[in-house]
């Protein structure tokens, strides 16, 4: 079974940048799009950004312009590179791949941002 695993969370000061990644184990085929969540405790799990098969992408308006999403699906890898964290961006953050077949979740990584 294809598992996702991501990697690149931590502890960073307001204003430092992380990189998440994320990595499918086997391969998954036809994707429709990828994407990364996040969820603050006591919150409900929201979209942070997503990148389709055909390369758009889309951000939720509270990382505009300070968090990037890219992919290779082929390789069945993404990444969110985000730069000028806040404190209000500590969440547990999960990649998500869905294809036509499924949908496929990561276990989760932790980003904290101190102030």
């Amino acid at each position: 079974q294809v598992q996702l695993v991501e990697s690149g969370g931590g502890l960073v000061q307001a204003g430092g940048s992380l990189k998440l990644s994320c990595a499918a184990s086997g391969s998954i085929s036809s994707i429709n799009f990828m994407g990364w969540y996040r969820q603050a405790p006591g919150k409900q799990r929201e979209l942070v950004a997503l990148i389709t098969s055909g390369g758009r992408t889309n951000y939720a308006d509270s990382v505009k312009g300070r968090f990037t999403i890219s992919g290779d699906s082929a390789k069945n890898t993404m990444y969110l590179q985000m730069n000028s964290l806040k404190p209000e961006d500590t969440a547990v953050y999960y990649c998500r791949i869905h294809s036509y077949a499924r949908d496929y979740w990561g276990q989760g990584t932790q980003v904290t941002v101190s102030s």
